[in-house]
């Protein structure tokens, strides 16, 4: 961005300005010169990580500017450093149309997946001789910015893809987005641009140790964290999290009247190189471009060797066909485009000693035993609790206490162990004995002949009681927002919430005299709770936490009633004749309408002003779906799960729970999974994606 000759007199500008004192007169081009050196240092230190004045310099520099547009308001810019810094909170996050769609892309988890790819891109484009661009794909929440007369617009989450939140005020906090850039030169006046927003692995790691400093907890992983702060509504926390950004396409442009598109912006690796000299944090340094598909894959694998010493996560590369005109010939399927593949890397693993293992009591009382192993960082996160799942996985897997265990998470995610390394016994290593009691209630523990899973029957347990009111609490049951996890453990363990009924009961008066509960938070809590008693029956009977009853399963047994406690009316037989319930389900909720304790429950909830009539509001209306059955898998390009079962049943149709004969569409999402291989199966199931299905609902 800066050439030699501007980099030696800008720092001589800076020189100069630093040894100025307040007493001179004020001129406008002193203004313009403190921005031009504040930018400068910006780029030497945000871009090139390579600063030329200490940081207090900087500062000095940074308040002469914030002085002088204080006494001189008119002479203000809106890409002046000084705007980064917002006055006050954010109040919210207005959705963001993008200009273009922000499509996921296809994905690779081996070299024959690569080659494949590049045999259907040689296919379509009808050409042997293809160029790709390759870059690392950097782990962390995507964005999108908008740049209009070389200046920023809007900065926006991805959201759904087609829109997401507006989240201008933080994108400014990040010191490696230009607030202006001279886009102008290239003959473009306004510009989408993506992106991903990460936290390096050395700003992770002195965040949290100050929040540990502080007895906070620490965050989970630098991926999570970006992408929460960029929803933080305090702007100058958002400054202290030190995030970075990198650019990496251009998804739309339009040209200046009278102007053509630059000649080196026909290429993806052009694009990148415009970015990077107009001061963006682009991938230049990592690209690289090819000549055929080898040359990529061996680069995949030296940078997989490599991520380690990276200063930043990434979690595989990002592979692309480098002629713009080319990537436009080969278009793009609903959810990806066809002319780019993300190669994911392996997961990441590690190896730990296991110290002990606890055993843990879910809402329907099933036993997890839950490894404890010396703490150990994989992929960014340090793991030290390790879910076993049951007895039968630490027997068939041959786990004992005292092993070192290989440790892997499982897509970048969820840890699990691989196998215990049994070569590396000493003979100290113990049996792993699973418990006969109730490791909470004490009661004994049995074991169903068709379940690996070990239970506690006693409905009364303590530690069932409190998951099953956070389950009753959640979004997709009741709903009640402001009472999450931590603070319903805590107003059980303070006595002030005793069961799912005590949630509409609780002594606000008490509440309101701990540290923490201000006014605000207790009003809203209050509503919240009062919004929840008109929550429609289908809702109340997923809260309730009945054993293999999910969102779907729920409205077929509140559209089978007109009163809840009716359904203890309702046989075996009765039960399975409902709309794709089968023994396993009639059989648990046939035993929870038939235990004493639950139906007073619902006595008690219904006079706490709860609903447990169906007023068949619910019921599947007259549409374009009548008579139709459907089912969603993978992760839809444009809609919410919820959003498209809703089209369904207003439009006539109905949800199933699982792929069967009964079945009539599936509609696929990406990253489909076994339903998809079991709808293959069926002939009569018909497999869609979500543009035919929204064809289907407007036709």
């Amino acid at each position: 961005m800066y050439s030699p000759d501007q980099t030696k007199a800008l720092q001589q500008l800076t020189e100069s300005l630093l040894k100025k004192d307040d007493k001179h007169p004020v001129t406008t081009k002193e203004i313009d010169n403190l921005r031009d050196v504040l930018k400068f240092h910006e780029h030497r230190y945000y871009i090139l990580n390579d600063p030329l004045v200490a940081d207090q310099e900087y500062d000095k520099l940074f308040k002469s500017l914030e002085k002088l547009e204080q006494a001189h308001p008119e002479l203000i810019t809106s890409d002046s450093p000084t705007q980064r810094v917002s006055k006050g909170l954010t109040k919210d996050f207005p959705p963001a149309p993008h200009l273009v769609p922000m499509l996921s892309l296809d994905n690779s988890y081996n070299e024959e997946d690569l080659r494949d790819w590049d045999r259907r891109v040689r296919e379509l484009a009808k050409s042997e001789n293809i160029e790709y661009c390759i870059e690392p794909k950097f782990d962390g929440a995507s964005i999108s910015l908008i740049y209009e007369n070389d200046l920023l617009q809007r900065g926006a989450t991805r959201g759904n893809g087609v829109a997401g939140d507006d989240i201008t005020t933080n994108i400014k906090q990040i010191r490696s987005v230009p607030l202006s850039a001279k886009f102008s030169d290239y003959g473009i006046q306004q510009i989408e641009i993506r992106g991903e927003v990460l936290i390096n692995k050395n700003n992770f790691k002195k965040y949290n140790e100050q929040l540990i400093e502080q007895n906070l907890p620490p965050l989970a992983n630098p991926r999570n964290a970006a992408a929460g702060t960029l929803r933080i509504k305090d702007p100058k926390e958002v400054g202290k999290r030190n995030l970075e950004a990198f650019l990496y396409h251009v998804s739309y442009y339009t040209t200046l009247p009278g102007k053509t598109l630059d000649e080196s912006l026909h290429t993806h690796s052009g694009n990148l190189n415009m970015l990077w000299n107009l001061g963006f944090r682009s991938p230049m340094k990592e690209k690289k471009v090819f000549k055929g598909i080898e040359d990529v894959i061996a680069y995949c694998r030296e940078y997989e060797a490599h991520r380690d010493d990276l200063p930043y996560e990434i979690d595989g590369m990002v592979i692309k066909v480098n002629s713009i005109d080319m990537q436009d010939q080969l278009g793009m399927t609903t959810h990806h485009p066809r002319w780019a593949i993300a190669f994911k890397f392996k997961a990441r693993q590690a190896t730990s000693k296991l110290r002990s293992v606890e055993y843990q009591v879910g809402r329907t009382g099933s036993i997890t035993p839950v490894a404890k192993i010396d703490p150990v960082a994989i992929g960014g996160v340090t793991v030290s609790s390790v879910s076993l799942h049951n007895e039968d996985v630490i027997r068939e897997k041959d786990i004992m206490l005292g092993d070192t265990v290989l440790v892997e998470r499982a897509g970048d995610v969820i840890p699990y162990i691989v196998k215990p390394l049994a070569e590396l016994r000493t003979g100290s290593e113990k049996r792993i004995e699973f418990p006969t009691n109730c490791p909470v209630c004490g009661d004994p523990l049995v074991k169903p002949v068709d379940e690996a899973v070990w239970r506690c029957n006693n409905i009364n347990c303590e530690a069932q009681v409190v998951e099953r009111i956070i389950h009753f609490t959640s979004k997709d049951a009741m709903d009640i927002r402001g009472l999450g996890d931590a603070i319903i453990r805590k107003f059980y363990e303070l006595k002030f919430l005793h069961d799912v009924p005590g949630i509409y009961e609780l002594p606000f008066a008490q509440i309101s005299a701990r540290e923490g509960f201000g006014e605000k938070s207790i009003s809203n809590l209050q509503a919240a709770i009062e919004a929840s008693r008109a929550q429609p029956l289908h809702r109340l009977i997923y809260a309730l936490g009945i054993r293999h009853v999910g969102e779907t399963t729920a409205k077929t047994l509140a559209n089978a009633v007109k009163y809840l406690p009716e359904m203890a009316d309702l046989s075996m037989e009765d039960l399975q004749a409902l709309e794709d319930i089968g023994p396993k389900v009639a059989g648990s909720v046939y035993q929870f309408f038939h235990n004493w304790d639950n139906l007073e429950m619902l006595k008690k909830l219904e006079s706490l002003g709860l609903q447990l009539k169906n007023d068949r509001s619910n019921l599947t209306a007259e549409g374009n779906l009548t008579g139709l059955t459907f089912l969603f898998t993978g992760t839809l390009p444009t809609l919410k799960r919820s959003e498209a079962e809703e089209m369904v049943e207003t439009n006539g149709g109905k949800i199933l729970g699982s792929v069967s004969s009964k079945l009539s569409y599936l509609v696929v999402g990406e990253d489909a999974g076994s339903k998809l291989e079991k709808a293959k199966k069926i002939a009569t199931v018909k497999i869609i994606t979500e543009a035919e299905f929204l064809q289907m609902v407007n036709r």
